[in-house]
């Protein structure tokens, strides 16, 4: 039962990656995206830009975001994670979440008060998003030990819950 498992595990990888990639390339764009409602344009080239930036956050970022946590979620019980380094990395995916959801705070402000709302400086959300990203790279590539750290046992393991398919070790 477990060899599909294994053959699933590069599968959910390649996915997650994927949607990591358009997900925080996304977020990293999105500013300059938002940089250019400016109050000074034209009515009709506002609402071009106004359209662009939606569209791109509601079919782009968001479903590559759900694609990106769903993938990882499940890549946590099948190589079943449960290390110090993923924690402080799920302390990173948490400050992409809240860049995004920022980032599509400040998306619907411009949309709603049209030529009275100026974004904020790109740098400010694009800052956010390189810091999360940087950090999550940092520890998903290095696996840090992080033995200053104390976590309770019960963190480290998996509770009683069994999963229906024996878990591979790669």
């Amino acid at each position: 039962m477990t060899d599909w498992l294994v053959v699933l595990v590069p599968l959910f990888k390649s996915v997650h990656i994927t949607a990591l990639c358009v997900w925080c390339g996304g977020l990293i764009a999105m500013p300059l995206m938002l940089a250019k409602h400016d109050p000074a344009v034209p009515q009709e080239d506002y609402d071009r830009i106004r359209k662009a930036t939606h569209l791109t956050y509601t079919l782009g970022l968001t479903p590559s975001a759900v694609i990106a946590v769903i993938a990882g979620t499940w890549l946590i019980f099948m190589r079943d994670t449960f290390a110090p380094w993923f924690y402080a990395k799920l302390f990173f995916v948490m400050l992409l979440l809240a860049a995004h959801v920022w980032i599509g705070h400040v998306l619907v402000l411009v949309a709603e008060a049209s030529h009275k709302v100026q974004p904020p400086k790109p740098y400010l959300p694009i800052s956010a998003v390189l810091v999360s990203v940087i950090g999550i790279l940092a520890l998903v590539l290095g696996k840090p030990e992080l033995d200053w750290i104390q976590f309770p046992s019960w963190f480290l393991e998996p509770m009683d819950g069994r999963l229906p398919f024996e878990v591979p070790r790669l």
